[in-house]
């Protein structure tokens, strides 16, 4: 195992009827702007149990952060901010708009001349507004991390740092039944492959944090299909299983200690900031060409997520691999995700855009080696069109 220092302090209030806990974890004298997105909050119910829980607060709202939010939304929150005196950010969403929330809260004490630098130039974050947030989508874990992502001009690139993670999240699985299948099965595969770009990549005999891994990739197999159908799809057990899943997959739990991939995260970012995909889309059709085109410096780990995830004991290595492959495949499928380039109407003409953004934008080291170069992304991508 690594060396790691581990510390989440972020305080988690789940189950049903949580969000009227707001009213006790936000300070009493805090000016709240509560950020959210297109507005289904106000058609599910959300809106009103946090509006009931802030009844004596001072609160102001601040709507329209988008999938995949972009900095020329987020920079009008400012306004609001400035104006009204705002002290406390409460993010109401998904990890698009809890990403979206972490960046205004940074920007909003930034000391720099441009806040777009904290992102493109890495600019030190030397204070950032306290936030909190009511999770309504699980996929990305941002709601117990220090991480976002923002988009600029169609460039996606994310940053971290301690003080935009989130005081405290509530995780009411009740909020997320009026989700419709695609957002689940986004959901569901970005958590499953967040899990899998801090587990598949070389022993470092780290059994909690491997054996942790493969719990939480088996409990997604298990209940993401249950999502969908019709008999469980409203099944509180199934959504509440697959919300605190989420939660663990990117809270720093199963990644301290071990080595860590993201290839998959950073081409997959390429393809929503050229194309527009979704982004757990993205994943479901790279993770496989990734498998398949680096199985040699991943055989141990993947050998054993054939045996310990997927219960693959007969047939010689090679066999028990892509075998592996083939039902994580599946499982996408089943998720009703794309697991090739053509599924998303992308072609061999369009790689050459892709790995001149990824050059662009620093990615040629990238892997748990530091070795997949644009040639080998080149690979990858050429990988998931067949």
């Amino acid at each position: 195992m690594l060396n790691f220092s581990f510390q989440n302090s972020t305080q988690i209030h789940f189950g049903e009827g949580q969000i009227a806990k707001l009213s006790r974890v936000i300070p009493q004298g805090a000016t709240v702007l509560v950020t959210y997105g297109g507005g289904s909050i106000k058609t599910n119910g959300v809106y009103d149990q946090v509006a009931a829980a802030l009844a004596d607060h001072t609160w102001y709202e601040f709507s329209g952060i988008e999938p995949n939010p972009t900095y020329d939304t987020l920079m009008q929150a400012q306004t609001v901010i400035h104006e009204r005196k705002v002290d406390f950010l409460l993010a109401v969403g998904g990890g698009s708009v809890i990403d979206g929330t972490k960046f205004i809260a940074a920007a909003a004490l930034f000391e720099g001349e441009d806040p777009w630098d904290i992102i493109a130039k890495r600019a030190p974050i030397t204070a950032a507004l306290p936030m909190g947030c009511v999770l309504t989508l699980p996929a990305t874990g941002s709601e117990s991390n220090p991480a976002a992502v923002v988009t600029r001009d169609g460039h996606k690139l994310p940053f971290r740092n301690e003080l935009v993670r989130p005081a405290f999240a509530v995780l009411d699985p009740a909020v997320t039944l009026s989700l419709s299948d695609r957002q689940i099965s986004n959901g569901v595969v970005d958590a499953f492959v967040h899990t899998i770009e801090q587990y598949l990549t070389y022993p470092v005999n780290a059994k909690v944090q491997d054996r942790f891994a493969e719990s939480l990739l088996q409990t997604l197999i298990e209940e993401g299909p249950k999502a969908l159908a019709d008999d469980t799809k409203q099944d509180l057990d199934v959504r509440g299983n697959i919300m605190w899943a989420a939660t663990l997959a990117l809270n720093g739990l199963i990644g301290a200690g071990v080595p860590q991939d993201w290839a998959t995260h950073m081409i997959g970012h390429e393809l929503t900031g050229e194309h527009g995909i979704d982004h757990a889309r993205t994943l479901s059709i790279v993770l496989p060409a990734v498998m398949k085109v680096r199985q040699s410096s991943k055989q141990e780990k993947l050998l054993q997520y054939a045996e310990r995830v997927w219960q693959l004991v007969e047939g010689d290595d090679d066999f028990r691999i892509q075998r592996a492959i083939q039902l994580t495949e599946q499982f996408f499928e089943t998720m009703q995700m794309p697991t090739r380039l053509r599924d998303v109407n992308l072609g061999e003409s369009d790689i050459d855009r892709l790995i001149n953004r990824l050059t662009q934008h620093g990615m040629v080291k990238l892997g748990e080696h530091g070795d997949i170069t644009p040639d080998i992304s080149r690979e990858i991508l050429t990988t998931a069109l067949a």
